[in-house]
């Protein structure tokens, strides 16, 4: 895993400016084959979804249990402290009190007391024809207003189509959207729910939902990590 070289005012320009950014080889192709294989690992989950079932598109997650694997843990602690420094400041723009500790545990500690106790970082995976409806990933009372997205197989060698997609809605105009195509080893940091717009009495919530596009072909696998816990 490496993220000394990220350079984080530019990650926080680029949330400010589209609610997105991408973080180029976070991880190595050997993790990323790592994470891959741990997949087949039921005990390492607490959870498994199949899409289809729930009507959230077709392929499947599954949610890691508490201990978290190494590397997983460190890529979501790693990443929270810079994270939370521009969610306070997207909280600042926005007029609203919540604020977020500089420290991971203590931000875990708050979603504990609030009866979020259950890991969600998970790794889901699709097949030809699979993809991801739009969504927001919600899991109680306290949520962290970003997240991340690491894509473990390579487009065009391990399948094709499935880009990550984002669809931002403002009020009283249409929406936009963006599809991002990222390779194998790099990370993808967007907002869980909504951002900071600048309008003409200030700053205003832009509404955003996440998914994926359809595959054409192969297989894709992508690690999501989400910092608060799930009740």
């Amino acid at each position: 895993m490496k993220l000394d070289h990220l350079i984080w005012n530019e990650i926080e320009e680029s949330l400010w400016r589209v609610g997105y950014a991408k973080l180029p080889a976070v991880l190595t192709a050997a993790e990323c084959a790592g994470l891959i294989a741990l997949y087949r690992r039921p005990e390492l989950f607490r959870s498994r979804i199949e899409m289809a079932r729930y009507r959230f598109g077709m392929g499947d997650y599954q949610y890691f249990d508490y201990p978290l694997p190494e590397i997983v843990r460190d890529l979501r602690e790693q990443t929270y402290p810079p994270l939370a420094a521009i969610a306070n400041r997207w909280m600042e723009a926005l007029v609203d009190e919540t604020r977020f500790p500089p420290e991971f545990a203590h931000f875990t500690a708050e979603c504990q007391a609030a009866g979020q106790r259950k890991a969600t970082p998970l790794i889901l995976h699709y097949e030809a024809g699979g993809y991801n409806c739009l969504h927001q990933d919600l899991y109680g009372d306290v949520a962290f207003p970003l997240q991340l997205v690491a894509m473990l197989s390579e487009p065009e060698a391990d399948y094709t189509g499935g880009d990550f997609l984002l669809i931002e809605h403002r009020p009283r105009t249409q929406s936009a959207g963006h599809a991002i195509h990222a390779r194998r080893g790099d990370a993808v940091v967007f907002t869980t729910r909504y951002r900071p717009v600048k309008g003409a009495r200030g700053f205003y919530r832009a509404n955003i939902k996440h998914g994926v596009s359809p595959l054409l072909s192969g297989t894709r696998y992508t690690l999501g990590i989400i910092y608060h816990d799930a009740r």
